[in-house]
């Protein structure tokens, strides 16, 4: 059965003391009579004797229960740590806690203000400056401006990864900035490798398409950059044709940085270093490839003709690959398994949304074809003008659970949605998808996530084999998802009966689970204690 609730260790128990009892009694005195006062650099108090983790552990703790003040947090805000997340508690971050950070936490290598809004751009560039061991800098939903990131840029020279997702104030030429300094005619930045930059507006004229070319010329670790027009940037370096690009006044042009980096007139393109390309769209993949030739994990977008291109995806380092159908037919799954065979044993995880399941043995050759599966996850939909009542296949007894020939030993996390949108899936999809499942189960000894989602067959008679096999198998397990399929109390009762360390069990929308049975459940996990969490609707 699922694991009884564990006595608490001694260390989070005294966290949540300190939770419980922050305000009446550890910042009580600091709230009365000092919390207005900042003539003092630093406080002496009880929390100076904490490890760095345990303050932001704290810190984390009393966010999250809505208990973080501002008195709690001027005495949180201490000389010796290394890491600090003011996510939890953002709306309580102003220019006066900024200022705080700024003169109190000068060791600070990883500092997190997503959502802190209220401080202004100028103590933005307060804290930039005053804090120049930063490796890590999440300034996403923030008033980050163009002067902010120039003196990031200039004094950051540490900083290995730069979050400006959402930041509206933050324009093309504020990126610029980020990686030239036009006073000093120098680059910066030299060893940023993640540069997040999610929901910046881009400009109509292609402005923001040069300026991402220009960084990843002008960042030589840059692994990892983030925005929907990093395809289209890396197009226009394949292309050559950086001549025809104006550069801003001040900043060297796509050209001169391209020399730069080694690229000789007339002579081979350089290669980026990228490691993680989003949002490639079929058509752009050979000029993608041809550039990022070391790519670890790609997401495509593919159209709906069978057109050649996506087979390039077979380069050497890949490891972890998305593939979305945006046509409106979809493409058929079959066609995902030579590239997945390619791959072979390297892939660690694979994505595939809005395939056509038009073959049932198309999903078992694909996973039979990936030993070294870490994660897996799928959005299938039926074959079109499929006739449910054309065949009537009896069940069998006890699932086959040999029909993967190896098994998967890395495998954690597995995920598979079925949507009847374009049809409707045959008894014979039913047959050889439960078989499926059943040899995965078998076959998954560390599966830690599972979810089966709007599966329209009944799936107790697959728990059922896979919780009778030797081992048993789902010893791992610790959250499992069944919105919407079709599975009955009896597999709960099971679930609740076997070994393991489930955790979360989502049932919503599932049609054969009702009230009564819910309650039940409910009612089992309190009298035996266990630390498991039933959701139904």
């Amino acid at each position: 059965m699922p694991r009884r609730k564990e006595v608490p260790a001694l260390g989070s128990l005294c966290l949540q003391s300190l939770v419980q009892h922050m305000q009446s009694v550890w910042v009580k005195d600091y709230s009365e009579n000092y919390l207005d006062e900042y003539q003092f650099r630093f406080i002496m108090g009880p929390f100076n004797d904490l490890a760095s983790s345990l303050v932001q552990d704290l810190i984390r703790l009393l966010g999250e229960s809505r208990r973080l003040t501002r008195a709690a947090l001027h005495l949180l805000l201490l000389p010796h740590l290394r890491e600090l997340s003011l996510r939890p508690c953002s709306g309580l971050v102003s220019n006066a806690i900024g200022q705080l950070v700024a003169l109190r936490c000068k060791s600070l290598s990883s500092l997190d203000l997503h959502g802190c809004s209220r401080l202004s751009a100028d103590m933005l560039v307060d804290l930039v400056e005053g804090l120049p061991q930063l490796s890590r800098l999440g300034l996403a939903e923030t008033q980050a401006n163009i002067q902010v990131l120039s003196a990031v840029g200039s004094c950051c020279r540490r900083l290995q990864e730069l979050d400006v997702s959402h930041c509206k104030k933050v324009s093309p030429r504020a990126l610029q900035h980020l990686a030239y300094d036009p006073l000093a005619q120098s680059l910066c930045c030299p060893v940023l490798r993640i540069l997040l930059a999610r929901g910046l507006e881009p400009t109509e004229d292609g402005g923001m398409v040069a300026v991402l070319a220009f960084l990843l010329l002008a960042l030589p670790c840059l692994k990892f950059l983030a925005h929907s027009a990093v395809p289209d940037a890396l197009c226009l370096l394949h292309s050559r044709q950086l001549d025809s690009m104006g550069g801003t006044e001040g900043f060297p042009s796509l050209e001169e940085l391209g020399q730069w980096r080694g690229a000789a007139s007339g002579g081979p393109w350089l290669t980026l270093p990228l490691r993680q390309v989003e949002e490639v769209e079929e058509p752009a993949l050979a000029a993608i490839h041809a550039v990022c030739p070391q790519a670890e994990e790609v997401s495509v977008w593919l159209g709906d003709s069978p057109a050649g291109g996506w087979e390039l995806l077979g380069w050497g380092s890949l490891a972890r690959l998305t593939l979305g159908c945006a046509g409106r037919q979809g493409r058929v799954l079959a066609e995902v398994l030579p590239l997945v065979q390619r791959l072979g044993p390297r892939l660690q995880t694979l994505a595939l949304h809005g395939f056509c399941c038009q073959d049932e043995l198309s999903l078992a050759a694909l996973l039979a074809s990936c030993p070294g599966l870490q994660a897996f996850s799928a959005e299938l939909h039926a074959p079109p003008d499929t006739d449910p009542d054309r065949e009537t296949l009896a069940e069998p007894p006890h699932w086959d659970t040999d029909l993967l020939p190896h098994s998967l030993p890395q495998l954690q996390s597995f995920s598979l949605a079925l949507a009847g949108t374009t049809g409707i899936f045959s008894a014979q999809h039913g047959l050889v998808l439960r078989a499926t499942l059943a040899s995965l189960l078998c076959h998954a000894p560390h599966l830690q996530t599972l979810r089966l989602l709007g599966i329209p067959f009944p799936l107790d008679s697959v728990f059922e084999t896979v919780l009778a096999a030797p081992g048993p198998p789902l010893l791992e397990l610790q959250e499992l998802s069944l919105a919407e399929s079709r599975v009955s109390s009896q597999t709960v009762w099971l679930l609740l009966a076997s070994e393991g360390h489930l955790r979360r069990l989502d049932l919503s929308h599932c049609r054969d689970v009702h009230r009564r049975d819910y309650d039940s459940f409910l009612q089992a996990v309190r009298k035996q204690r266990l630390d498991l969490d039933i959701t139904w609707e």
